[in-house]
């Protein structure tokens, strides 16, 4: 592994560039239950993910484009499902919360990318992975890997994005608001 002072460089210009920033380089990450990605982001769904969200809260709550389901936002370009509690954002569909708002603010790649592979590299089983996570997420502490990031999160992310384990424990807010029903 590179010097620290070479990291913090790294660090630096992955932040400027506003790019994906490798593993490596976060310390840890807490949700701050901010409602950034909820304002941010459009989530995409899968057909399971869709039928569900339908099933549930009806088809007004949900949009297909370009062949593509999404959620719907509302008129201010948030989540409908965007739940406030004081000063707190949380998600109104945390029982059945979609794969990419689970993932959040993680990206798991199975191809290197161009540069500095070895700061993504994480292996998990026989299997290697890249990962990165979105700069703008405000639960980001940036540094040397904790063993929490290390031996609770990341797991815990790869194993939603694998499929083999959909209830979240260390990768959510702490905080759950009831139910919503429209």
């Amino acid at each position: 592994m590179s010097s620290p002072l070479s990291l913090n460089i790294l660090l630096r210009e992955f932040l400027q560039g506003r790019k994906l920033v490798p593993w490596r380089l976060v310390h840890d990450w807490k949700c701050q239950a901010c409602g950034e990605c909820c304002r941010r982001y459009v989530v995409e769904l899968t057909p399971h993910e869709y039928a569900r969200i339908t099933q549930a809260y009806g088809y007004s709550r949900v949009k297909t484009s370009m062949g593509k389901l999404f959620l719907r936002r509302g008129p201010d370009g948030t989540c409908l499902f965007l739940y406030r509690l004081g000063d707190r954002a949380l998600c109104g569909l945390q029982p059945i919360k979609p794969k990419a708002c689970k993932l959040w603010p993680f990206q798991v790649f199975e191809q290197p990318p161009l540069t500095h592979p070895e700061l993504s590299l994480y292996r998990y089983g026989r299997k290697e992975f890249h990962v990165f996570v979105v700069p703008e997420c405000k639960g980001l502490i940036y540094g040397e890997p904790s063993p929490r990031l290390k031996e609770k999160i990341l797991p815990e992310i790869l194993e939603i994005k694998l499929g083999l384990r959909d209830r979240q424990l260390y990768s959510t807010s702490q905080l759950h608001p009831p139910i919503l029903t429209f």
